[in-house]
C-alpha cells in the first residue's frame, strides 16, 4: 500500500511541534485582545514604552520558543545524520564563487558577510553593511567530534547551546563556554568570548586549534599555531576584516555531571576584591570563578569544580524554567549571610545566565523571576536577542541610547579595587559582573603592558543595566570610562559601544600584526577594518 511510515522519533518531534503550536495560540489570542485595548486607549507609543512586557510576551516569547525548538530539531537531525560534513566543501565553494564574482565585477564596493545585523547578539545593528557587497555564508553546523584529538570541528554560526547540547551528551565539553546560548562560534572567534574558566584557559581565542578562512582572493586556507601562524594569531578580535571564517577546530575536555559550586559573600569592596583576586589565582584549584557585586560594598564570589558525584540534598538544577534566575539566586546568600555549597548540573552552569539575559530582562519583564510567571511562562524564556532588536523600534533604540549602558571592559586583575571604585563613581550601576581571565605575553591584537613573564591576571567588569549616577551622560560618561581602562592598561569588548577615535582606538590595541596581515593579504580594499566596523557611528 501507499503512504510513509514514520519512526517513533519523528511522531513524538511531530506531537510536541503540535501540542506548543495549541498552547502558543491559546496564549496568542487572550493577550492579543488585552494589548489591542490597551492601545486603543493608551496610544501605540504609550505601550510601546510602558507595556512592551505585553508585546514580548504575546508575540517574541512564543516566536523564540517556536524558533529554538524547530532550530533544535533541525541540528539534531543533521548531527546524527552526519549529512553536514558532504555538504561544507560545496557551501565554501560558493562562498569561494562569490568573492571571485566580486573580482570580476571590478572590486566596486568592499566586502562583509551578508547575516542581518539584528541575527548578531550585540545591541546594536551595523550599518555599515548598507555600503558594502553581501557574501552569503550559510555555514551552521557541527561537523565532527573526534573524541581521539579531543577536538570539535564547526562552522560558523553554530552557537554555544548547540555545541553544549551535542557535546556534553558525549561526555565532553569546550574548555571556554560563554555563558549565553546564542553566542556563535564565530563570533567568539573573530570578536571575543570569556567564561568562569577563562583564569585557567584563557580568552575563547585560546582554545582555538586551528581555523579555516576564504581570503579576498577565493582561496581557501586552513591556520594554526604551525601553518599560517602569523594569521592564526591575528584572526582573533579583527571581526571579519581579514578574511570570511568558514570553519574552526576546537579543543574539547572531558565533562563531568556536576559543578560543585561553592558561594562567599562579601561585605565590603575591600573583601570582595581580595577574595575574588585570591580565588582567581588559585588556577589549580577553582575550575570556575565567577563574581556578582550587588552594591559597592556587598557581592559574592563564586568558585567551582567539575565532579561527578553530588552530596544528598544539595543538587540545584537552576536551569529548570521553574527555578529563581541565577542573579537572584546568588542574591540570597549575600541577605542570608551565609556561605553555600550546591551541586548544579554541567549545562545547567555553563547556561545559568540565560533565562534572565543575567540581569536584563527585568528591564523588560520586571515581573519575570516571579513564581506565578515562571511556573505559567517560564518555558518560553528569554525571548531571543536577535528577536527584540528586530522589533525594537526608534523609540525604545532611543530610550536605550539614553538610559542603558551594556559594555564589557578588562583590565589587569592588579586594579580591580580602583575600577570598581571608579564604575561606582561614575556610573553607579549594579549589578556588576566580574570573570578573571589568563591574559598570555604573544603578538596579537592585545596582551599584556609588560611582555616580560608568560603573562598577566585580568579581569573583566561587565556593566549592564541603567545607571543610577546623576552626572551620568551616556556618550560622555562612556568616553570617560574608555579613557580609564586605556590608562589602566585594559580594553574594551568591541561589540558594545565605543566613543573612542581612532587615535585613542589604536592607543588600546596592538596593531602591529594586525597593520601586518592588512597589507599582506590586500585586504585594505577588500574589507573595512575592525574601527570602521565598531566605533559608535558605524551601529544604529
Amino acid at each position: 500500500m501507499g503512504g510513509s511510515t514514520r519512526t517513533p522519533l519523528q511522531v513524538s518531534a511531530v506531537a510536541v511541534v503540535v501540542m506548543l503550536a495549541s498552547t502558543l495560540t491559546a496564549f496568542a489570542s487572550v493577550f492579543g485582545l488585552f494589548f489591542f485595548i490597551l492601545i486603543r486607549i493608551k496610544g501605540l507609543e504609550h505601550v510601546i514604552i510602558h507595556y512592551r512586557w505585553v508585546f514580548v510576551c504575546l508575540c517574541l516569547l512564543p516566536a523564540s520558543a517556536l524558533y529554538d525548538l524547530i532550530f533544535y530539531l533541525r541540528n539534531g537531525f543533521i548531527f546524527y545524520s552526519k549529512s553536514a560534513p558532504k555538504q561544507h566543501d560545496a557551501r565554501v565553494e560558493e562562498i569561494q564563487q562569490q568573492v571571485r564574482n566580486w573580482h570580476t565585477g571590478g572590486r566596486l564596493r568592499r566586502m562583509c558577510t551578508a547575516r542581518p545585523g539584528w541575527l548578531t547578539i550585540s545591541f546594536r545593528t551595523p550599518l555599515y553593511k548598507q555600503s558594502l557587497n553581501a557574501i552569503r555564508i550559510n555555514l551552521m553546523d557541527i561537523l565532527e567530534v573526534n573524541t581521539e584529538k579531543r577536538t570539535v570541528y564547526a562552522e560558523p554560526l553554530v552557537t554555544m547551546g548547540q555545541l553544549t547540547a551535542t557535546l556534553n551528551p558525549l561526555g565532553y565539553t569546550l574548555p571556554v563556554i560563554p555563558e549565553l546560548d546564542d553566542l556563535t562560534l564565530g563570533g567568539l572567534i573573530m570578536g571575543v568570548g570569556i567564561e568562569t574558566s577563562s583564569h585557567i584557559y584563557g580568552l575563547f581565542q585560546e582554545t582555538v586549534v586551528s581555523v579555516e578562512m576564504v581570503l579576498q582572493d577565493g582561496s581557501r586556507v586552513r591556520c594554526s599555531k604551525d601553518e599560517n601562524s602569523e594569521l592564526f594569531m591575528a584572526v582573533p578580535w579583527s571581526h571579519g576584516s581579514l578574511g570570511f571564517l568558514v570553519a574552526a577546530e576546537i579543543r574539547i575536555i572531558p565533562a563531568r555531571r556536576y559543578v560543585k559550586l561553592e558561594y562567599f559573600p562579601a561585605y565590603s569592596a575591600a573583601e570582595f576584591t581580595d577574595l575574588f583576586a585570591e580565588k582567581s589565582l588559585e588556577r589549580d584549584k577553582n575550575h570556575f570563578v565567577e563574581g556578582i557585586l550587588y552594591t559597592k560594598d556587598s557581592g559574592v564570589v563564586m568558585t567551582g569544580s567539575m565532579t561527578d558525584s553530588a552530596e544528598s540534598g544539595k543538587e540545584n538544577s537552576i536551569g529548570h524554567y521553574w527555578k529563581p534566575w541565577f542573579y537572584k539566586h546568588v542574591e540570597s546568600f549575600l541577605k542570608k549571610r551565609i556561605t553555600g555549597i550546591e551541586y548544579i548540573p554541567l549545562r545547567h552552569y555553563y547556561h545559568r545566565h540565560t533565562k534572565s539575559i543575567f540581569w536584563m530582562l527585568h528591564n523588560i519583564i520586571p515581573f519575570g523571576n516571579h513564581p506565578a510567571f515562571r511556573y505559567l511562562l517560564g518555558w518560553m524564556v528569554p525571548p531571543k536577542v536577535s528577536f527584540l532588536k528586530l522589533t525594537q523600534g526608534e523609540t525604545i533604540r532611543r530610550l536605550y541610547e539614553e538610559r542603558q549602558m551594556i559594555q564589557d571592559m578588562l583590565v589587569p586583575l592588579a586594579h580591580l579595587r580602583k575600577s570598581i571604585d571608579y564604575f561606582d563613581k561614575e556610573i553607579d550601576l549594579y549589578p556588576l559582573w566580574f570573570c578573571p581571565f589568563w591574559l598570555p605575553s604573544r603578538p596579537g591584537f592585545l596582551h599584556p603592558a609588560s611582555m616580560e613573564g608568560d603573562g598577566e591576571m585580568y579581569v573583566d567588569i561587565g556593566a549592564y543595566g541603567e545607571p543610577l549616577s546623576p552626572n551620568f551622560k551616556f556618550r560622555a560618561s562612556t568616553r570617560k570610562l574608555e579613557t580609564f581602562v586605556r590608562e589602566n592598561n585594559g580594553f574594551q569588548m568591541l561589540y558594545a559601544d565605543s566613543y573612542m577615535t581612532a587615535e585613542e582606538f589604536r592607543g588600546m590595541f596592538d596593531h602591529t600584526l594586525y597593520d601586518k596581515m592588512r597589507r599582506d593579504l590586500d585586504c585594505v580594499k577588500a574589507f573595512p577594518d575592525i574601527y570602521e566596523k565598531t566605533n559608535r557611528n558605524a551601529r544604529y
